[in-house]
């Protein structure tokens, strides 16, 4: 995350019997929908009810809780192979319903020691006996099928299949295939669980090299939800000279990249990720001196049962102690990242707008009067169709014209639109938590059709100076204070000085 860019589809860099074969399996409870119950006439619902009764362990009173035996192996593994054949679709949609909703919290129960704490505070009775009240209340606040998944995340192969299936359930609910507070309370039961057990004890930091084994390889081409690798020499350019790409695995799960960071070592803070990605360098031997500055260009989660895990903060500052101790001449840190959701930012703000000229909002009235010439229009009609179908960037007018307009709108959706007081932006967010500086918005940095569509060619350099990261980042969190460089700040300024938003 999440997250300097989204995570996308994963998308295959080989096809047919030369493509690697996938690790953890991301399996589409709405594409079941979609097409249908498959698999509801094996799935009667008195067998699926049947094995949730088998497979849930029942809580144990509280006072037998340390001597309750641990359910059968062959209860678990029945479940895994249960759902798996289930498929995608209504079926498993609805196992996961019906878990989530009769084999949660007992409230009978937590209602009886709520009170009992409550009449120990009242009576003022002494201290051991009101922690041990509120010890068996936080007992039966534990759902019975949180039972289920510490025992199959004690299982071989156990791990892996708990994030298949909190992939599953943030699909569903992504997309409404399953809903309603008990599966939501699930899904964040089962993420807090997955954050413990994917703690940063237990994740490996791998490097991934031209001498990587081919399906590391071809995962992490998966992966890339930022920049899409293109072909082999493509992959090839970039864990090759004056790149680094690293990745977290689990020891449970050796091999498998579960995040992965591609950093470009130059001699400057990037500006343009063509230069990155696009552009092949002379294959030549790394020249130390030349390396100055390190550039976090893409961040991908590869497993979307992960999603609200924190992982990212964790890979980077890894990553960080790694460059020091390899290449300790490199003083820069930054990032060059992209800015998804301003396009649409501007498109919507563009929606309301009244077509005569003197009352825009957005623009000065310069800037709208040239506009205007270029597009033979007064309306911001054809400007919002320029923006969707990113036609503007044909125009060398139009590109010059909208440079100024564009950065100082830019800089405010990333500075001033907030959500919850945070920064709106997902991967601005990201990264201020982190504690870095908004550091450069850069103009037409990523002219790809993605780029172009996601924000209007802008990137931004969020700069990391190791030894204000932790004060940043508390000044962020507690206060909500964003630490930005003089560009932003003054075309903030601008911004505010030309807008009546």
């Amino acid at each position: 995350m999440s997250r300097l860019g989204p995570c996308l589809s994963p998308r295959p860099l080989l096809r047919g019997p030369w493509a690697a074969p996938r690790g953890l399996r991301r399996v589409s409870v709405a594409a079941g929908l979609r097409r249908g119950p498959a698999g509801s006439s094996t799935a009667s619902v008195t067998g699926m009810e049947e094995l949730l009764s088998r497979s849930v362990p029942p809580l144990p009173p509280y006072e037998t809780k340390e001597k309750a035996p641990p359910p059968a192996e062959l209860r678990g593994a029945e479940f895994v192979r249960y759902y798996r054949a289930l498929g995608a679709g209504q079926p498993r949609a609805e196992l996961l319903t019906r878990l989530a909703r009769d084999f949660g919290v007992d409230h009978g129960r937590v209602a009886e020691f709520s009170a009992k704490v409550l009449q120990a505070r009242e009576q003022q009775r002494e201290p051991g006996a009101l922690l041990q009240a509120e010890d068996r209340l936080r007992y039966y606040l534990n759902p019975q099928y949180r039972g289920l998944f510490q025992h199959l995340g004690r299982l071989e192969g156990g791990l892996r299949f708990l994030v298949e299936l909190r992939g599953d359930l943030v699909e569903g609910l992504a997309t409404k295939a399953v809903d309603g507070p008990h599966v939501k309370e699930m899904n964040g039961v089962l993420k807090n669980m997955l954050s413990e057990w994917f703690s940063t004890g237990f994740l490996n930091l791998e490097r991934v090299t031209w001498q990587s084994p081919c399906e590391v390889l071809q995962k992490i081409s998966d992966s890339e939800a930022v920049h899409p690798v293109r072909n082999w020499v493509d992959m090839k350019r970039r864990v090759g000279s004056y790149r680094r790409c690293y990745f977290f695995s689990h020891c449970a799960i050796p091999g498998e990249p579960l995040i992965v960071l591609h950093v470009a070592l130059t001699s400057d803070i990037s500006s343009s990720i063509q230069a990155i990605v696009k552009e092949v360098p002379p294959l030549e031997t790394e020249d130390t001196d030349k390396i100055t500055t390190a550039i976090f260009y893409s961040i991908s989660l590869t497993q979307q049962g992960l999603q609200g895990v924190e992982l990212g903060t964790y890979l980077i500052k890894r990553v960080v102690k790694e460059l020091q101790k390899e290449l300790p001449q490199i003083k820069a840190f930054s990032t060059l990242s992209p800015i998804p959701g301003f396009t649409k930012w501007l498109v919507g703000l563009l929606s309301p707008q009244t077509k005569e000229l003197e009352k825009n909002e957005l623009f000065t009235e310069s800037e709208w009067q040239e506009i205007s010439e270029i597009t033979g229009d007064s309306t911001t009609e054809t400007l919002k169709k320029l923006l969707n179908n990113n036609e503007w960037v044909r125009s060398e007018k139009l590109v010059k014209v909208f440079h100024l307009p564009f950065m100082r709108l830019c800089a405010w959706y990333l500075y001033g639109e907030k959500h919850r007081g945070y920064a709106l932006n997902p991967v601005a967010n990201f990264h201020l938590q982190n504690g870095s500086v908004m550091w450069r918005i850069n103009w037409m940095a990523d002219t790809s059709p993605r780029g172009i569509a996601a924000s209007c060619g802008m990137m931004v350099n969020y700069r990391y100076f190791l030894e204000d990261t932790a004060s940043n980042s508390a000044a962020y969190l507690g206060t909500k204070q964003i630490k930005a460089s003089e560009q932003v700040l003054s075309l903030v300024s601008q911004f505010q000085q030309n807008s009546k938003l």
